[in-house]
């Protein structure tokens, strides 16, 4: 542990901080959310912005020739005033950004709220901010999650939550305050943006900034990526989103080979079965079964936790219909899966992230009504039992199939594939088949951790 002296230390750090079980993080939210030493703010000197211009890498970067300068901090956040900034930030920093919609705090409070995300139960998490003339500039969470360490035997920990104004400055002071914490932590490596894992929000924005925005889907300034790389981060991968019309001619476009259908002659032992209500805990529990067998030992993942499940059944049962879930049995086993969810902000474009009293009526009005023009399959996957197989090669074509025969029965305009990695050349050749370019494109960066600067 090392500390600022007593005489130096801002009040913000005269407490120490001790690091407890995993289990035990979400009840400290309020202690730097748990952190393991007393943080020493970083602070660095940037020149006053006035005009921009673009530096080698393409970054947008402004600069003042005055000898005037500014101070950015980062610091932890230790209050729950901090946490509610923190949650809230990104659209105070995007505010006016061409294509930027702010999603609702209470969804955003889901997935950063130690209370609310169950990765906190085995995962060390710290949130930062960064501060300019008492100001708020930049948001990151760094973040050391046990069953990936497990599951990868690699220490690398993630970086996420990186909303920032598009300026080296900040955004380098926010990457080294990660990189020392992940360091410390005894990590070599940071991957990310992961926000706050596999599970929740993943990539930064590359292509689609002016598309329609999309549950799940983080959004970034298109000048960050050219920053970041700028900082020595490279490409890890690359996560390609495809949106699907669901036009009248879906069918002329015939995924199925040979137009099988489940039940008939050579799928006579598949059978396709929805979402039931009554028995949403039992199936949730095949779905997570069947996901993780079906990524397992891909880029980046790590098993969905049966706590985590519970906590995403509980966030969307409000919205999920029947339709909305896709489970293949063969031979009375589940095979393959596929589950999409409506996309909220069709419901909210009229409506600020913090809603009113009236906003709060108009919110339940359309989720009663089920007013979405549109949704995205967030999960799909096939057991590893039949895949290398020609049933398993089916398998995908078969789930994307149904979801699109029931556009008859929900009012959806269009939907998203996605993420896929772009390394899932079977998946893309499926998907493309459909929708030959993706409309957005997020990437995980990586670096090696210094273990010597700082």
């Amino acid at each position: 542990m090392f500390r600022l002296s007593h005489k130096d230390r801002p009040a913000y750090c005269n407490r120490e901080f001790t690091l407890p079980d995993a289990a035990d993080s979400r009840q400290n939210v309020t202690d730097a959310l748990v952190a393991d030493r007393v943080v020493t703010p970083r602070s660095v000197i940037e020149p006053r912005q006035t005009d921009q211009h673009n530096d080698d890498s393409g970054s947008l970067l402004a600069f003042d020739r005055s000898e005037t300068a500014a101070v950015i901090t980062v610091r932890p956040v230790i209050s729950r005033k901090e946490l509610k900034l923190f949650t809230q930030l990104p659209r105070v920093l995007y505010k006016g950004f061409e294509g930027y919609m702010p999603p609702l705090d209470m969804e955003q409070n889901d997935l950063l709220n130690p209370k609310r995300n169950g990765i906190f139960r085995h995962a060390s998490v710290r949130y930062f901010m960064a501060w300019r003339d008492g100001v708020a500039v930049g948001r990151i969470s760094a973040v050391v999650d046990g069953k990936a360490l497990e599951v990868w035997d690699e220490k690398i920990g993630w970086f996420g939550a990186l909303d920032a104004l598009p300026e080296k400055p900040i955004v380098k002071a926010l990457l080294d305050t990660a990189e020392l914490w992940l360091r410390d932590q005894g990590m070599a490596r940071m991957r990310g943006p992961v926000t706050l894992g596999y599970h929740g929000e993943s990539g930064l924005m590359i292509e689609g900034q002016t598309e329609a925005p999309m549950i799940g889907t983080p959004w970034h300034p298109p000048e960050l990526h050219g920053v970041i790389e700028s900082l020595g981060f490279e490409t890890g991968r690359d996560l390609l989103t495809f949106k699907l019309d669901l036009t009248d001619d879906l069918d002329d476009r015939h995924i199925v080979p040979g137009a099988l259908k489940p039940g008939q002659g050579k799928l006579g032992e598949v059978t396709v079965s929805h979402l039931s209500k009554k028995q949403i805990t039992a199936q949730g529990e095949v779905l997570r079964s069947l996901y993780n067998d079906a990524w397992a030992d891909t880029y980046n993942f790590v098993p969905l936790q049966s706590y985590e499940m519970t906590g995403l059944i509980e966030q969307l049962k409000l919205v999920l219909r029947p339709e909305h879930y896709v489970q293949i049995d063969h031979a009375g086993e589940p095979a393959a899966m596929a589950l999409m969810v409506p996309n909220i902000f069709d419901i909210v474009r009229d409506i600020d992230g913090a809603p009113s009293p009236l906003g709060w009526a108009k919110l339940g009005a359309r989720l009663l009504s089920h007013r979405f023009e549109s949704a995205r399959v967030i999960l799909l996957g096939v057991s590893h039992k039949v895949r290398g197989t020609l049933l398993g090669a089916l398998m995908p074509s078969l789930a994307i199939d149904e979801l699109i025969r029931r556009r008859a029965t929900l009012p959806y305009k269009s939907v998203e594939l996605g993420w896929i990695l772009d390394t899932n050349t079977p998946m893309l050749n499926l998907v493309k088949r459909l929708v030959p370019e993706p409309n957005k494109i997020h990437r995980i960066y990586e670096k090696e951790i210094d273990q010597t600067g700082f």
